[in-house]
């Protein structure tokens, strides 16, 4: 193939991927200068500059180019197209043209690149970026990064724990590793104003995370390819389209140890102090964290471990709850009745299926029966109330303490304008409108009728895949029923020999509770795995201006999506199953062919516990394999199939781990989240739910950590206020939760029935006793039914031996007996029992809500003295940048022969200060 061929055969493809990027709609992509205050278009056909050709020099740690001065910023890897077969060299030639035209307008920008070719493999090539000073200063300016203008002079308040210190500190890593950073009033910078900013030495008057920040946004906004009118930018279009393979900032070190002399350590530091598995009870080094990773990641982890250390104290109370309930189960009384062979032996039970399900005895269900009672007392009742209370306290408490890292992390002015634009956003602005704040023309990428269009469409997509989970969720109500009818037939057979060891436990309700569970987490994952990315493709399609909003706007459909996926067969059990059930002679059915299932004597709480347990636990042992196990595997398998006894420079090092996902630690945000809703959704049903989280937060810190400092390429640092919208999130879920709880109790507990026989049904006039007492709540709660009511439909068509000339059986409900007046009706109990549920939860909501009220408005939301440090900070700031105007200010009403006298270098400063005061 000749060269012409080849020509004409680029041609051709330039033209097909033009087709499929633009739609056949050539846009006119005007490209927003202001942001890029170097940017230079490179002129077609002008000669363009490449990146200087180096060898590796063999200093394995150096986070320099090979004359040991430059540092390097952010690393680029692609694959050399000259060393393909000649076969297919062809389709590589536009890749190449894209990244030489990048590489030449990174230089025109003034950063300088130098490549190296790797060391294992000859085929690939790595271009280290470096910023140099005056590139630095532009862009800390563009992004408004705050600097230190002066050493904190405020004295810090002294801490009210300060008399447990001997005892805490042996809690924190230790202070001879990991110093107090010194403390400084910042300001936006500006590089007019140098010589007012806490300069010490240029090499480090820029952190590393704030280099790489400013390097990828150059990056994404570097142009690649410009034809007419079009302009193509962004490192991210060609890492997807196979241009790059990999674009990365560099880990200043290996995270086992740091052999190069003068090489900085603070990974190294993360690994021992944070990460290793020895340093588990040792409190986070947040301001190295935030240091190194940037105060995105920084503030995952402080709200991570403040709500690991706020799970303490429920816990706490609701291991004391499990306690008690454990070591009470056995003076239940209605426990007793159910087991004892005078009582629960002697009350035969209705059939809870047609034609092939038969008469079993109520103390079948012993076992189950006390086990019910740990998790179904009055305990329970009182813990639930305490959750309401403590998720209050959770999240005004973390508001206080998320202030005090907005104030010490610089980001408590972090305004909207100083998020800048996504590539993506800017690529697509072909509109012009009038800004409704500036009344001057900006460019936006579709008009107010097109985002209506965009945002309907995704509410449209998030709404059907809603009603999926449903259809799906009514699958698996129907596959209960099924599985139910099954089990039924079989696990009332008392001489089942396999079955002898578990057979009191084994009932048809708890097998069918457990096998449903596992289908169900098993229909969760799948369902989570396809709609991620229908969430994501509809979030790219809504275009959001700003990585801020694109988050925000995939975490509503996230966490919308999710929270029906994961707690909608926690729903059912808990208010839907066993509420619409009919009574033996008129049951109701499902579909018209499925009877609807019945709870257990005790109620369905057993069952939500039982779905709760295999939920969470799935979940987290899954979550665990996904985020630790396969890329430790993977790297494993990487560095294997690249074994090389030869020694691997810093960068070749960092490309042979993982990759960080373009939405970074969100998975862990809405990991946490989907706990938080399991912790006080349903706590009522699990008290031991605090305690499984607490522990699985304790691995999942050390988990994230060790994961991010040693699996994983660095991340690229991002600024950051708060969680963004996970919190009012939580703060949804918390009033949510009061509600939920309080219905578990009075709707799938048996407590409000209970405490409506103690004080009314067990005295007179309704009972025969002469004091309020449980002794006969279980025959209270059966209503009778005649068997030869039963239809044909229903009847039972086998007969225990047991079962002889019995004309009646038993059934959970309130209802007249037969042969009554109003046979089969409710009788005067529901009444009571539903009056008591609903004023239950009237009363417990208007309590909580109005305690919840009183605690969020005692509490500020920002605390008193962060309040005056604030203030103090912003009048200094104001004092110290313009501290020269002022002073020139008075030099101006002097007389004009001393200002002659003056040398001419402080003229021209003087004249500086002139022009900066008239601007």
């Amino acid at each position: 193939m000749n060269d012409n061929e080849i020509l004409e055969m680029d041609e051709t493809l330039d033209f097909l991927e033009e087709e499929a990027e633009l739609g056949m709609i050539y846009e006119d992509i005007v490209y927003p200068q202001e942001f890029l205050p170097t940017y230079k278009t490179i002129q077609e056909g002008a000669p363009m500059a490449r990146a200087e050709q180096v060898d590796f020099n063999g200093k394995h740690d150096s986070m320099f180019f090979n004359d040991g001065v430059r540092r390097i910023d952010f690393v680029l890897v692609y694959e050399d197209e000259d060393k393909k077969d000649f076969d297919k060299r062809h389709m590589f030639q536009r890749k190449k043209r894209r990244r030489e035209y990048l590489e030449a307008s990174l230089m025109k920008m003034g950063m300088a690149l130098e490549a190296t070719q790797s060391v294992v493999d000859d085929k690939l090539i790595f271009v280290k970026v470096h910023m140099p000073w005056d590139v630095l200063c532009t862009y800390a300016e563009v992004l408004h990064i705050k600097l230190p203008i002066q050493p904190n002079d405020l004295a810090s308040r002294p801490s009210p724990w300060r008399f447990f210190s001997c005892v805490t500190r042996h809690f924190y890593p230790g202070e001879d590793k990991i110093g107090k950073e010194a403390d400084f009033f910042t300001a936006p910078f500006e590089k007019d104003r140098l010589e007012y900013f806490y300069v010490k030495d240029q090499d480090n008057f820029f952190t590393p995370s704030m280099r790489s920040r400013m390097a990828y946004y150059i990056l994404n906004r570097a142009p690649y390819e410009i034809r007419g009118n079009i302009k193509k930018f962004g490192i991210t279009k060609l890492l997807d389209s196979g241009v790059y393979k990999a674009a990365y900032p560099l880990h200043d070190c290996r995270y086992s140890q740091s052999t190069e002399l003068g090489s900085p350590n603070e990974r190294l530091l993360l690994y021992e102090e944070w990460a290793h598995p020895k340093s588990f009870y040792k409190m986070q080094p947040l301001d190295l964290i935030r240091k190194y990773h940037g105060e995105k990641i920084g503030i995952y982890f402080a709200w991570l471990g403040f709500y690991t250390s706020m799970l303490a104290l429920a816990a706490a109370v609701g291991l004391g709850c499990f306690i008690y309930g454990y070591h009470t189960q056995e003076t239940s009384t209605w426990s007793k009745e159910v087991c004892d062979p005078n009582i629960g032996g002697a009350i035969v039970m209705c059939p809870q299926c047609d034609l092939e399900c038969t008469y079993w005895r109520l103390n079948s269900t012993c076992e189950s029966s006390k086990k019910l009672f740990i998790f179904d007392n009055f305990g329970t009742l009182v813990f639930a109330v305490f959750m309401s209370v403590w998720v209050t306290l959770f999240l005004e408490f973390w508001k206080r303490y998320q202030a005090k890292l907005e104030y010490e992390w610089d980001t408590v002015e972090f305004l909207e304008q100083e998020e800048q634009p996504r590539p993506e956003y800017e690529a697509k602005c072909s509109h012009e409108r009038i800004n409704p704040i500036t009344r001057a023309k900006e460019k936006v990428p579709y008009t107010s009728c097109g985002r209506c269009v965009r945002l309907c469409l995704g509410m449209g997509t998030v709404f059907f895949w809603i009603l999926l989970i449903l259809a799906s969720l009514v699958a698996i109500i129907v596959y209960r029923l099924a599985v139910f009818f099954a089990f039924s037939a079989k696990l009332r057979i008392q001489d089942l020999k396999e079955l002898e060891p578990i057979k009191e436990y084994v009932t048809p309700q708890m097998a069918t509770s457990v096998s449903a569970s596992i289908l169900s987490f098993v229909v969760i994952m799948i369902l989570n795995i396809l709609y991620k990315r229908v969430a994501i493709w509809m979030t790219n399609f809504e275009l959001p201006r700003t990585k801020t909003e694109y988050e925000n706007s995939l975490t509503l459909k996230m966490f919308l999506f999710q929270f029906v996926n994961y707690y909608s067969s926690c729903f059912y059990i808990a208010f839907a199953k066993g509420k619409v059930v009919g009574f033996p002679k008129e049951p109701v059915y499902l579909l018209g062919k499925y009877r609807n299932e019945e709870c257990d004597p005790g109620g369905c709480l057993m069952e939500l516990t039982t779905q709760l347990i295999v939920i969470t636990g799935g979940k987290a042992i899954w979550n665990n394999i996904l985020e630790v196990l396969l890329p430790w595997l993977k790297n494993r398998i990487f560095r294997h199939g690249r074994s090389s006894e030869r020694v691997l420079p810093r960068w070749e090092q960092d490309y042979q781990l993982q990759p960080i996902g373009q939405l970074g630690l969100f998975y862990e945000y809405l990991e946490m989240v989907i706990q938080f809703g399991f912790v006080t959704l349903f706590v009522a049903s699990f008290p031991l739910a605090p305690v499984l989280a607490l522990v699985n937060n304790l691995f999942e810190i050390r988990l994230d950590a060790w994961k991010i400092t040693t699996q994983f390429r660095r991340m690229v640092p991002e600024k950051a206020q708060d969680i963004g919208a996970w919190q009012p999130i939580l703060q949804g879920v918390a009033i949510l939760a009061v509600a939920t709880n309080a219905m578990i109790i009075a709707f799938s507990s048996d407590m409000i029935p209970r405490l409506v026989y103690y004080w009314s049904f067990s005295v007179f006039p309704y009972g025969d006793h002469a004091e309020s007492t449980m002794s006969g709540y279980i025959n209270n709660t059966l209503s009778i039914f005649n068997i030869h009511d039963f239809s044909n439909f229903s009847r039972p068509r086998n007969t225990p031996y047991w079962f002889k000339d019995s004309s009646t059986c038993r059934y959970r409900d309130f209802r007249n007996p037969p042969g009554h007046p109003q046979e089969y009706q409710y009788n005067m109990q529901y009444w009571h029992v539903i009056a008591a549920k609903l004023a239950f939860i009237i009363v417990v909501e208007h309590i909580v809500y109005f305690t919840k009220f009183v605690l969020s408005y005692v509490i500020p939301d920002v605390p008193v003295h962060v309040r005056e440090q604030i203030k103090r900070e912003r009048y200094l700031t104001q004092v110290i940048i313009h501290e020269a105007n002022l002073k020139l200010v008075t030099k101006r009403l002097k007389p004009p022969k001393d200002d002659e006298e003056k040398p001419q270098h402080q003229k021209g400063k003087e004249e500086k200060l002139e022009l900066e005061l008239d601007f």
